[in-house]
């Protein structure tokens, strides 16, 4: 092997720095990064065998053309994991597992007022990967189990939806049901429901899935206490589905977090 070709060689000028003159209108990207987050991209540059300054350039330039979108770089942060991630409700429960007027402390942000509320849905949670306006992919929210949470295993993950299961039938249809030619490329976490989804609690005619980041209903002036709260779930309409009970109000932080409530979890249901 030729010593002189390795790395780490002597510089013939040490006290000379090679330069890279940028093309015209270039200009330099400063990021913060985590220790995971920069071994992400060392290691995919050395597979790449690019230089770690070409890899985010290829990935700046994948954005520009159009190879890949924003949502598919950065939908994982922005959607994906607020939407597996455990939703807490408001309140703290008691030994009935019902809501009591005590807020839970990662909550505080709604009681100051902070974040928009939408309307909770009952069916299942499903993503739906949408290409060309294509539905390309169908998957189903899996939770861990007892063991896995003993594990320290908290939060739920997207699995793929068998068309030979009769477990996912429904929520099958419901997505081959859902017109998606309006969608962005991208996947769209939503609520699959219909008439044997869930106990149908709408009163639906046929099974469709609802994107949460694009047709969830919203409310404005929405109470922020425990007894308003109670009092407002009690009566609250579906903006969905108008003539039925809304199932409850899921509050959203212009951050990404999210706090849930729902009429049942209060000691007495709801007429």
């Amino acid at each position: 092997m030729d010593e002189g070709s390795g790395r780490g060689r002597p510089r013939k000028n040490p006290g000379q720095l090679a330069r890279w003159t940028p093309p015209d209108g270039w200009s330099r990207l400063v990021a913060w990064i985590s220790p995971e987050e920069k071994k992400a991209l060392k290691r995919v540059a050395v597979e790449a065998e690019v230089s770690v300054a070409d890899l985010v350039r290829a990935l700046a330039g994948g954005l520009a053309g159009g190879a890949i979108t924003h949502e598919e770089l950065t939908g994982h942060v922005r959607k994906g994991m607020r939407v597996m991630e455990k939703i807490p409700t408001l309140f703290e429960r008691d030994d009935q597992f019902k809501v009591v007027d005590r807020p839970r402390a990662e909550c505080a942000w709604v009681f100051d007022g902070a974040g928009a509320a939408t309307e909770k849905l009952d069916g299942t949670n499903v993503r739906l990967t949408v290409r060309s306006g294509q539905l390309v992919r169908v998957e189903k929210r899996r939770n861990p189990s007892k063991v896995q949470k003993q594990q320290g295993i908290v939060d739920g993950w997207y699995v793929d939806a068998d068309d030979h299961s009769a477990e996912d039938k429904w929520i099958l249809v419901a997505a081959r049901n859902t017109e998606v030619s309006g969608w962005p490329d991208g996947e769209h976490a939503c609520e699959a429901l219909g008439p044997r989804i869930q106990g149908n609690a709408l009163a639906l005619e046929e099974h469709r899935c609802v994107p949460f980041n694009l047709q969830v209903p919203e409310y404005g002036d929405v109470p922020r206490s425990y007894g308003q709260l109670w009092d407002y779930l009690t009566k609250l309409e579906s903006r969905f589905a108008p003539g039925h009970l809304a199932e409850g109000i899921v509050f959203h932080h212009p951050d990404g977090r999210r706090a849930k409530i729902k009429r049942k979890d209060f000691p007495r249901a709801a007429a």
